[in-house]
């Protein structure tokens, strides 16, 4: 029934010429990763960020979808099978957890959940090639950005965001898809996949001296499709759009995206517990308008995928930030005020 109602309401707003919606994708299953209580991938995550929209007004303003189960065949452009199968027999009977490492935790719905992850990727991109919605936002978990090839880690075990780029690739014969990671972790795992792929430009901020802990030597120059922008603990607002302005967008405006691809963590404001760098909300909103500003050449067809931050308030906040600006709805209050303080200081 609900599918129905969301078919003759897309028919209703298609007779009238009203132009589609952002479409924020989920599904039920996302809430059953249980990695265990004091976990910092907790199912409140997806609830917080869709409250704080409800809170801001921005909800009414999207349109809904629940997400399909990606296909063996659309796994398989990003991980090796033998991986794949080692995910599939380790999966844990109901109530116990299988732990790959310290930090990475299946529990028995943990590997449905991430197949519905990066269908849901799947799923976003489709609609915003077929014009369906303007652009999307994944309210997916568990995250993906560190899961390699064929190995988990970092809470990640299919990386979503890769599936979804090599997908466009192989079904819409993209050639130019910039995937960029705010995540304020490193991201090894689409770094490993994406390694000298001229289709994909990889545009990664992160944190220095945070897991994955990368050899910063041996990244600098490593591949010319990739541009890593690390930061030391404390960089401020200030310091972050300096560099971002300087460094991301000449090369972004150069590639002329036909897809954006964003891997989109906020665990770098300076509220969450697991990061150390001094951002604000205000500082997500920004990056998101730089970028959609400067990448006008995919008309829109932006995918968003959830990826870090653990703090729930300051979560639902800066996602809240990011989406307001990808539907078109501009900068909240709060936003602008910090922007005015920002410019008081410069």
């Amino acid at each position: 029934m609900k599918k129905i109602l969301r078919r003759l309401r897309r028919f209703i707003r298609r007779l009238l010429g009203i132009k589609p919606r952002m479409v924020w994708l989920t599904h039920p299953v996302f809430l059953q990763h249980e990695p265990g209580g004091s976990h910092p991938d907790s199912p409140e995550r997806i609830r917080a960020v869709e409250a704080e929209l409800k809170a801001q007004n921005i909800w009414r303003h999207l349109q809904t979808a629940e997400a399909g189960e990606v296909s063996d065949t659309q796994l398989a452009l990003v991980h090796s099978r033998r991986y794949l199968h080692f995910l599939e027999a380790n999966q844990p009977p109901e109530g116990k957890i299988y732990r790959i490492d310290d930090d990475t935790v299946m529990s028995h719905d943990s590997m449905t959940a991430a197949r519905f992850a990066a269908g849901a990727v799947v799923a976003a991109v489709d609609m915003v090639m077929a014009k369906k919605a303007h652009n999307a936002f994944c309210a997916a978990r568990p995250p993906g950005h560190h899961a390699k090839s064929g190995s988990a880690g970092g809470f990640c075990l299919i990386n979503s965001t890769a599936v979804g780029a090599m997908y466009a690739i192989a079904e819409y014969r993209l050639q130019r898809i910039a995937v960029i990671d705010f995540d304020v972790h490193h991201g090894d795992g689409t770094t490993e996949i994406f390694k000298d792929d001229p289709r994909i430009l990889f545009l990664n901020v992160f944190e220095a001296d945070l897991f994955p802990f990368p050899d910063l030597e041996k990244e600098r120059g490593s591949s010319p499709n990739m541009l890593h922008t690390p930061f030391e603990r404390g960089a401020s607002s200030l310091t972050f759009r300096r560099r971002i302005r300087n460094e991301w967008l000449p090369v972004l405006g150069s590639f002329k995206p036909e897809l954006i691809l964003f891997s989109a963590g906020f665990d770098a404001h300076r509220d969450d517990e697991t990061g150390r760098l001094n951002l604000h909300e205000a500082d997500f909103s920004w990056l998101t308008h730089k970028i959609v500003q400067t990448a006008s050449s995919c008309n829109g067809r932006i995918v968003s995928v959830l990826e870090g931050g653990y703090t729930l308030t300051p979560l639902g906040k800066s996602a809240a930030a990011h989406i307001r600006v990808l539907a078109g709805k501009g900068r909240g209050v709060d936003v602008m005020r910090y922007n005015r303080r920002l410019k008081q200081r410069t």
